[in-house]
């Protein structure tokens, strides 16, 4: 049987103590920040990025340098056979695309998973295949699993502010400012490439009936009608305590549901900002 490890990006939200703990390789995503580079959980933490953020700080979001990936790739397989390499959805980033390209070099020695999926989602995709791994799946086996499942999952998100969407240009200043004097908050999907407008409100309550609403209808018609079979994370920007509350509230719903709750990754946050909440929703595999 050969030994596979699972590497991904920091986009997953799996932080390097974390990937430690789990036997995962994470390799740290780099962001811009008023002309310098900072590596997300290596010398950028939460509390700083958000410190920076809400400081109008100019954040930019970056793709890995290919000579560290291919640094990292270099080191593992001294210990390891073949490598299942788990990137941000390759509609959201180049990276997926810059892994695939470098991975041909490797005589199918990695094989590069184009998930579709960010954040959390992106995380129980790196959990499965750390699971499917230790069973004694090949590399190969991983990636076809996977990306079989890719889109069986949804993020969905109310936004507090409008000013990150226009910062990124998803919005024009005009819409911003319109929104804002109505007090509108977005509801943003992410599924599979796109992010994408879904819903508004003008309360983060309504927000969170239209994304539990959301997330019930998918139980009912993408996955089986019993949620015993999906994973349900309830997903945040900078106020933790408002999302475990949200968490409490799911938990009454689906009582026996195993509900985490994560920060969104550094990557998300930086177009949503702060006070944002998620829930997200993927097909146990």
């Amino acid at each position: 049987m050969k030994k596979v490890a699972i590497v991904t990006d920091s986009n997953s939200g799996i932080t390097q103590a974390e990937g430690k703990q789990l036997g995962v390789f994470v390799l740290p995503m780099p962001f811009t920040i008023d002309g310098e580079t900072y590596y997300e959980d290596i010398n950028l933490t939460q509390e700083q990025f958000y410190d920076k953020l809400m400081n109008n700080a100019e954040v930019f979001t970056s793709q890995p340098v290919v000579g560290d990936v291919s640094k990292l790739w270099n080191k593992i397989l001294k210990d390891y056979d073949e490598i299942v390499h788990i990137p941000m959805s390759s509609g959201l980033s180049g990276s997926c695309q810059t892994a695939l390209m470098l991975a041909s070099e490797y005589d199918g020695k990695v094989e590069v998973v184009n998930s579709q999926r960010i954040s959390v989602t992106q995380k129980y995709d790196v959990l499965d295949a750390k699971r499917l791994a230790d069973e004694g799946k090949s590399a190969k086996e991983i990636k076809t699993i996977l990306e079989n499942n890719k889109l069986q999952a949804s993020i969905y998100i109310t936004v507090n502010t409008l000013e990150y969407l226009k910062k990124g240009g998803r919005i024009t200043p005009a819409a911003a400012l319109l929104g804002g004097m109505l007090k509108i908050k977005p509801v943003l999907q992410i599924q599979g490439e796109k992010l994408d407008a879904f819903s508004k409100t003008r309360t983060m309550i309504k927000g969170k009936k239209i994304m539990s609403d959301a997330i019930d209808k998918d139980i009912k018609e993408r996955f089986g009608d019993d949620y015993h079979h999906v994973h349900i994370c309830v997903a945040y920007t900078y106020d933790r305590e408002a999302a475990l509350e949200f968490k409490e509230e799911l938990q009454q719903t689906y009582p026996d549901a195993h509900i985490i709750c994560d920060p969104l990754s550094l990557s998300v946050s930086c177009h949503i900002g702060p006070h944002a909440l998620a829930v997200a929703i993927c097909k146990v595999i």
